[in-house]
C-alpha cells in the first residue's frame, strides 16, 4: 500500500467545509457592504445618472431582497429627505442582517 493521500474521506471533508464557509461569508459581506455604500451614496445624493453610482445602487437593490427596500422596506419614512432616511434604516437594516445571519451560517458549515 502507497502512503498517498486520497481525495475523498474526512479530510477533504474538512477542506469543502472550510472553503465553502469562507465563500458564504464573503458573499454576506459583499451584500452588507452594497448595502452600506448605496446607503451612503444616498444619503450623499450622489449622481445617479453616473455608471459606478448606479452599479452600486443597483447592486444594493439586489442584495436588500425587497425586504430592507428603501421604496418598501421594513420602516418607511415621509416628508423631508425620506428617501435618504429610509435608504439608511433599511439598507443599514439590512446590511446588519447580512453580517449576523452570514456568520451564523458560515458557522454552521465550517468544521
Amino acid at each position: 500500500m502507497s502512503d498517498t493521500k486520497t481525495s475523498t474521506g474526512p479530510g477533504m471533508v474538512h477542506t469543502i467545509r472550510s472553503y465553502a464557509s469562507r465563500v458564504v461569508w464573503a458573499i454576506a459581506l459583499l451584500a452588507a457592504l452594497a448595502l452600506a455604500i448605496g446607503a451612503l451614496l444616498i444619503a450623499l445624493k450622489a449622481n445617479q445618472d453616473n455608471t459606478l453610482v448606479a452599479f452600486i445602487l443597483h447592486l444594493a437593490d439586489i442584495a436588500d431582497l425587497g425586504l430592507f427596500s428603501r421604496e418598501n422596506g421594513i420602516k418607511q419614512f415621509s416628508g423631508e429627505d425620506a428617501d435618504i432616511k429610509n435608504a439608511l434604516f433599511n439598507w443599514g437594516i439590512g446590511a446588519l442582517a447580512w453580517l449576523i445571519v452570514g456568520r451564523i451560517v458560515a458557522g454552521v458549515i465550517r468544521p
